[in-house]
């Protein structure tokens, strides 16, 4: 199998990302798509996308990946969402009032998520998981609040942030109020629950990410939540629609106290959701007698355009499947990759792991280490076959030469691998600098 060719020229990107970064911190305005993220000089600045492909500014084309950091999981300009979309933006898209949009909306997204009994939208997901944590707190009187450590995000808010590696401009008594457990381990939460009791107001996880839960752990956390009288927030940002249209709790049949929602929820425009029990989410109404939280508030929240489209969204993912379509492209995806990859001799070096709709790969180095060195290698090999892939994330627009493509592509990236790893050495298929995580203390 051939070594891919050199990397596309970028020039217009080049000099799009300079720009940038002269008027955005990070050049970008989500640290994810960050140019630290991709390899030296090869970052694509997007000029549009159609389905599962994007264009650069250079007019270069490529299968897309992880659209909208997972949120475009129909492909882009989706016509049904458009449609939907395009109809109430000649109706006016916010009010001084509240719109029977946001009547229809909520009735839609309750009935589909269906544990829960009431819904508030918002525009991003760091409000609604945070609004669940301050609900929390208020519920049962307590300050702690305690998220699972092995998964990656959860809020821009102070709350979770100071928790991370960037803690920087946030009090050390506010990070102090974080605690955390590991995923799958119901022996180490109800250790913490124990250690203090009486104190945790809230058990915030991710039910499902890059491994299944353990038979019993999710029922099992609705138990100890239950017992110790925390309340237990499902962070479904991901597992949203991906694992069902009612998410992990749909698949897995736990309902939590409160759960969010949000980037598949829009198909790229901007909504989120929190839900829950109507007993404590009355607490941000108008109809309850107990002492009220500032809940929700947000002047963009309800916009109808985006109400609409998340309607569309899910009268799509119901009427037409498309969260088993996901999990054919993805499984299809996964069995081509590791294929190819044990045919190159890196089938332990380039893994893929996840649920088949929500996909990622491992680039391990010869001591079988998480390597960003060897990412970078994958990911400029990637580029360079006409594919953007931060993650192997599918959208229900890919088609299958998509995925047979990409696999391709994967199998002459992976011949270059196993040089990399033979000469125990990446380094002259780097082209620059290495990838760099998100979370870094200094830039």
């Amino acid at each position: 199998m051939r070594e891919t060719e050199p990397a596309r020229p970028l020039l217009r990107s080049w000099e799009a990302n300079e720009r940038l970064h002269a008027l955005v911190p990070g050049g970008a305005h989500t640290y994810a798509k960050g140019d630290d993220q991709y390899p030296q000089d090869l970052a694509p600045v997007i000029s549009h996308g159609r389905g599962a492909h994007v264009w650069d500014l250079d007019g270069n084309q490529y299968i897309e990946y992880g659209s909208g950091l997972r949120s475009v999981s129909l492909g882009h300009a989706h016509p049904r969402v458009t449609e939907a979309v395009r109809r109430e933006l000649d109706r006016g898209s916010n009010f001084v009032r509240p719109s029977v949009v946001e009547l229809a909306a909520a009735e839609r997204f309750l009935a589909t998520v269906t544990g829960a009994d009431m819904v508030k939208f918002a525009k991003n997901g760091s409000d609604v998981t945070t609004a669940a944590v301050r609900l929390a707190r208020a519920v049962t009187g307590r300050s702690l609040v305690a998220i699972c450590r092995d998964q990656p995000f959860f809020s821009t808010d102070d709350w979770f942030i100071g928790a991370t590696a960037m803690p920087a401009g946030i009090p050390r008594s506010i990070s102090e109020l974080t605690v955390s457990f590991p995923y799958g381990d119901l022996a180490a939460v109800e250790e913490l629950l124990r250690r203090h009791d009486g104190q945790l107001a809230c058990l915030v996880l991710e039910p499902a990410t890059q491994q299944e839960p353990p038979p019993g752990y999710l029922a099992g956390l609705r138990a100890l939540a239950d017992r110790y009288g925390s309340v237990l927030i499902f962070d479904e940002m991901i597992t949203g629609l991906r694992w069902s249209p009612a998410g992990a709790q749909g698949l897995y049949g736990v309902t939590p106290d409160l759960s969010t929602f949000g980037k598949a929820l829009g198909n790229g425009f901007a909504v989120s959701a929190l839900a829950g029990r109507r007993e404590l989410m009355e607490l941000g109404g108008l109809r309850d007698p107990r002492e009220r939280v500032f809940l929700l508030s947000t002047t963009h929240g309800a916009e109808t355009h985006a109400l609409a489209a998340a309607m569309a969204v899910l009268d799509t993912y119901v009427e037409e499947g498309i969260t088993a379509r996901l999990h054919e492209l993805g499984e299809r995806l996964a069995a081509g990759v590791r294929e190819v990859a044990a045919g190159m001799g890196v089938g332990e070096h380039v893994v893929v792991r996840g649920r088949a709709s929500n996909l990622v790969f491992a680039t391990l180095d010869e001591n079988g280490r998480p390597s960003q060195d060897y990412r970078t290698l994958f990911l400029r090999q990637l580029l360079a076959g006409g594919v953007l892939g931060p993650s192997f994330v599918v959208s229900s627009a890919l088609a299958e030469r998509d995925i047979d493509r990409t696999v391709e592509v994967v199998g002459q990236a992976c011949a270059v691998y196993r040089k990399a790893l033979d000469a125990q050495d990446p380094t002259p298929w780097l082209g620059g600098r290495p990838v760099r995580p998100v979370f870094r203390p200094y830039a």
